[in-house]
């Protein structure tokens, strides 16, 4: 596979982005109007990704948001229907959070807060000062600890979290990072496709809440499979680009600065 490449400016000046957020959805009718009143006033653009839901979740979600922009998914899965619904957004800004509640809209400001401070990614964070997880268990929070830690190793990251889905980067770093997955692994390439791509990548926290309604279909020991099969075919294929990532934890005194001199408080 040829080498990955960051956007051409680092620093983008636009001082009023506007923001799309993109939300997949499989039987969340149930959690949709919880989700939807999370999300900012000003919020430019809502993607809804239905993958084909039974319980009327797309006549929920424009009940409940009339503007929200319908897309459908070709395929199965997280990674397809955020590849969906990343296609469909035309705003400067793209935002990833889930229908089952455990992520708050009203955390948006913090993500667009590090993109507009010269930030190309913005990653939530569980495990650092003020983040935090209501929902994680033990065996889920060991695997993305280890995940992590592998990540760290391979790719010369600094990562504090690796399998979470609540993330935002600029637009114009789509083509660098877009997931080719279908399942749960999509965070997990995004993550170090976003470091060996030479992004800015700005880790932020984030609390989990637990899911309101219904059951989720990850899978811990199956999906956590496919993450490890993940971290190593992208070792493999797709090589580390230099400079390495400049690495910056938002709300903790900690730094690592990349061979291309980027550095943050």
């Amino acid at each position: 596979m040829g080498r990955l490449e960051a956007p051409a400016a680092a620093r983008r000046n636009i001082r009023s982005p506007k923001i799309s957020v993109v939300i997949p959805a499989l039987n969340e009718a149930d959690n949709l109007p919880h989700v939807l009143a999370t999300l900012p006033s000003d919020t430019y653009e809502l993607i809804l990704v239905d993958g084909d839901s039974i319980d009327g979740t797309s006549t929920v979600a424009r009940a409940h948001y009339p503007n929200v922009v319908i897309v459908g998914q070709s395929g199965r899965g997280k990674g397809d229907a955020l590849r969906a619904g990343f296609a469909a957004c035309s705003g400067d800004i793209i935002v990833m959070m889930d229908a089952d509640g455990s992520t708050d809209g009203a955390e948006i400001q913090r993500f667009v807060a590090a993109l507009l401070d010269g930030a190309d990614y913005a990653k939530g964070s569980r495990f650092m000062d003020g983040g935090g997880s209501e929902d994680i268990t033990f065996l889920r929070s060991a695997g993305n600890r280890l995940f992590c830690w592998l990540v760290n190793r391979l790719y010369k990251t600094s990562y504090t979290d690796l399998c979470y889905g609540y993330n935002a980067f600029w637009r114009n770093a789509l083509p660098a990072i877009v997931s080719d997955c279908s399942g749960f692994e999509v965070e997990t390439v995004l993550n170090v496709r976003a470091a060996k791509a030479g992004l800015r990548v700005v880790e932020v926290p984030s609390v989990e809440h637990p899911r309101i309604h219904g059951r989720s279909n990850l899978r811990p020991v199956r999906d956590g499979l496919r993450v490890l099969r993940t971290i190593l075919r992208e070792r493999e294929h797709r090589p580390l680009s230099e400079p390495a990532v400049a690495i910056d934890i938002v709300g903790a005194d900690v730094e690592v600065v990349g061979a291309d001199g980027f550095g943050g408080a």
